[in-house]
């Protein structure tokens, strides 16, 4: 992941500032908008399915060169992320707790909501005005904490601890302890362009979080604790400036 980092910055320093290629000037903004299934990798393990939530935000696109027959751009987001985790609460025949007060299956989510900022080394392969483009990208990518909130169908005194195959629960009253998250994304894509309308891209993308939501000290109870994220995204671009048949 460190390599992966230093690889990604390393193409947007080669957009900033050495052109070896045929150079382009082309700027383009919009919005984006899409799906985010999402985890948190708890040490101790606490088993889960994937929780649910909708991400969107601001898309600006810069693409700087063309060398041979790849279109290296810089790619940046500003977005609202809800992300967190969705506990899967089973007994040791992998059948659902049932509550002894509710009688209802236990069920338990947490919601936490970033705006998050990932900075992408953008490469892609195809058509640059009209037509399609396949592309892949990768970056850092930074997220700041707004909120959290909690989901669940028991109270924490009455839940069936008896039953539950895995008894690690400390996570569940637990507020997020590191407002700030980091890690590296990456996805791939396709882009469709037309003059004048803009272009229209589909990704799938994964983030791996470098950070920990909790402390992560020998005396701390949970020694990791980072998301995962998978991200279904559409992205809307219009064109700003575009000059890319000039060269130096």
């Amino acid at each position: 992941m460190r390599k992966l980092t230093v690889i990604s910055l390393l193409l947007i320093a080669l957009c900033s500032h050495a052109q070896v290629g045929s150079h382009r000037n082309d700027l383009s903004i919009g919005v984006n908008g899409g799906y985010i299934l999402s985890n948190v990798g708890f040490s101790p393990k606490v088993p889960q399915t994937m929780h649910g939530g909708i991400t969107g935000g601001l898309t600006v696109k810069y693409v700087c060169e063309k060398y041979f027959s790849t279109i290296c751009s810089i790619l940046a987001e500003v977005n609202y992320a809800s992300i967190g985790w969705k506990e899967n609460i089973l007994d040791r025949t992998d059948q659902p707790v049932i509550n002894p007060v509710t009688g209802l299956a236990e069920e338990y989510s947490r919601t936490i909501n970033y705006v998050q900022i990932p900075v992408f080394a953008h490469l892609a392969w195809g058509r640059e005005e009209r037509g399609a483009q396949f592309f892949i990208q990768a970056g850092p990518q930074i997220g700041v904490y707004l909120n959290e909130s909690t989901s669940t169908n028991f109270n924490f005194a009455d839940r069936n601890m008896t039953d539950r195959a895995n008894t690690i629960v400390a996570q569940d009253t637990m507020a997020v302890e590191n407002k700030f998250d980091y890690g590296i994304a990456a996805g791939i894509g396709m882009e469709y362009s037309l003059p004048k309308a803009g272009h229209f891209i589909l990704e799938a993308r994964y983030y791996f979080g470098l950070g920990n939501i909790y402390g992560d000290s020998k005396k701390d109870y949970f020694g990791k604790s980072n998301f995962g994220n998978i991200v279904f995204k559409f992205t809307y671009l219009f064109d700003i400036v575009r000059t890319k048949h000039k060269k130096h």
